[in-house]
């Protein structure tokens, strides 16, 4: 994959944040039970966290559009690279008490959705400076950062064992600061704020309130229909990963098998979104649309019934092959369909609600498991997934050509 500089320079901070992320993420609950031992404080702490998440997104949007891309993104990157290296900071002097570390993570969590969010509006500039197409880059984009959440939790075990929870925390920071160093390295123009200055030279009345990236996902059929379809699928598809499968093969004492099967839908999810350019290329964005949520109903309804370990893998792969052209392809939407000022306060509320949807999907998720047990659950959970992605295909806005 030949790739030009500023590609790689966004990509560079695209990737080390996410894998900074990802290594945070399974650092905090160890760290808790390392020191409390208490699963319900680190469970609090999880959920708790995702609450900025969800808040400040807009905001960050916001100020996306209005402070620019580059210095949200840089600024979002240190501030978390702060965050972090604040837990040894604060071993080493204060002390890390319960209430410490919940502060901690919560005043990390406010800045991560205003980097991601930066970061993405940056692709139309990165693409216009570079001549890379920009449906290419948005699954470039995607997929890279698809790689870091796979392999940070590796690292991030390792690090665990072999440096510690608490040093593993000096190895987040850095990669947060080479993500903004990365930026800082990065010149490229600001679209969005070429586009507001435009506006303002014709005089034309330019909107710079939080609300308007609420109206315009709501106001746009398309981009409602989409995002709405998007969201309740991933609220079937993400507790697959994170509870029904870990609860299948934890009964039947098959680890390697759960590894297996989350690989499978890594790799597949991996490979259409870095396949994304072409595809777009191949057939039309409302084929794709419906060949992904059609794809996405069929391979979950083999894993619904739990087969063996060999069907399991593939129909998982498949599942992913399906799921991986979504978040590329509302992006290409978005920059297609939205004036350029307004890119970051619509991906920010798009953010937002991709924060709340999984976690309330996976709480209850979790409670039906408890409940009725793994079959019942995650047969009812496909036959969501079904019947959103029928009732999406078959929407109005999903019939015309876009």
């Amino acid at each position: 994959m030949n790739l030009h500089p500023k590609v790689v320079l966004l990509q560079l901070s695209n990737f080390t944040s996410g894998l900074g992320n990802s290594i945070v993420m399974i650092t905090i609950p160890w760290l808790i039970l390392e020191r409390t031992d208490s699963p319900a404080f680190a469970g609090l702490v999880a959920a708790l966290s995702a609450i900025p998440g969800l808040l400040i997104s807009p905001i960050g949007g916001w100020l996306v559009d209005h402070l620019g891309r580059r210095a949200v993104s840089i600024g979002a990157d240190i501030l978390s690279s702060i965050s972090v290296i604040a837990f040894p900071i604060s071993a080493a002097t204060i002390g890390l008490s319960n209430s410490t570390i919940l502060l901690i993570a919560l005043f990390g969590a406010v800045f991560d959705p205003a980097g991601y969010t930066a970061r993405r509006t940056m692709l139309v500039d990165v693409s216009k400076a570079s001549k890379v197409e920009l449906d290419r880059l948005n699954g470039i984009h995607d997929g890279f950062l698809g790689v870091a959440w796979i392999f940070g939790p590796a690292v991030g075990a390792w690090l665990i064992s072999s440096i510690g929870a608490i040093n593993s925390f000096w190895v987040s920071g850095g990669l947060f600061m080479l993500a903004a160093i990365a930026i800082i390295s990065l010149r490229v123009g600001d679209s969005g704020r070429e586009a507001r200055l435009l506006r303002e030279v014709a005089g034309e009345k330019s909107d710079s309130s939080l609300r308007i990236g609420f109206q315009v996902l709501w106001n746009d059929r398309l981009l409602r229909t989409i995002t709405i379809s998007i969201l309740v699928i991933a609220a079937v598809y993400l507790p697959t990963e994170s509870v029904i499968l870990p609860t299948y093969f934890e009964e039947k004492g098959n680890p390697s098998g759960l590894g297996l099967v989350i690989s499978a839908l890594a790799a597949g999810s991996a490979t259409t979104a870095f396949g994304y350019g072409w595809l777009s290329k191949k057939i039309s964005r409302k084929t794709l649309a419906r060949v992904t949520l059609l794809g996405s109903a069929l391979s979950i309804v083999p894993m619904a019934f739990l087969p063996t370990l060999p069907i399991l893998v593939v129909a998982g792969f498949f599942l992913g092959l399906s799921w991986g052209p979504f978040n590329p392809m509302i992006s290409t939407l978005i920059q297609n369909r939205v004036p350029e000022d307004q890119h970051g306060r619509v991906f920010g509320v798009q953010t937002a609600a991709f924060y709340a949807a999984p976690p309330l999907g996976m709480v209850l998720t979790g409670i039906s498991v408890e409940r009725f047990g793994v079959d019942s659950t995650y047969l009812v959970l496909a036959a969501i997934l079904v019947l959103t992605a029928l009732l999406t295909i078959f929407t109005k806005s999903l019939r015309a050509n876009f």
